[in-house]
């Protein structure tokens, strides 16, 4: 048995505002948003209390791994994200930090 194959996610030049502001949208996408700007070593978003179920939880994590917000990478038998902060402010400056810095 092989491990985990890496998750497609977009390029940098595939990113696009439309689809980062649509992913940044949903309040519990946000709070994940928010749990991974603290930790920039990447987390199991399974260890994540967000009051959803786990596949809630893996639609979510999809969702902002294909906008290209953030990365999903195997690690063992788990799948640490970690959140695309060069790219994202490479992109679109000042986005993230406003997005961070809103009112919860």
């Amino acid at each position: 048995m092989g491990g985990m194959s890496a998750l497609p996610q977009p390029d940098r030049t595939e990113i696009e505002i439309s689809t980062v502001l649509n992913a940044l949208a949903d309040p519990v996408r946000l709070k994940i948003v928010r749990a991974l700007a603290e930790r920039t070593e990447g987390i199991s978003c399974g260890t994540l209390d967000l009051g959803v179920g786990a596949s809630t939880l893996t639609h979510h994590v999809r969702t902002l791994r294909e906008a290209g917000v953030v990365e999903v990478t195997p690690k063992g038998t788990s799948r640490i994200s970690t959140l695309r902060r060069a790219d994202l402010d490479a992109l679109f400056p000042g986005l993230l930090d406003g997005v961070l810095a809103a009112r919860r």
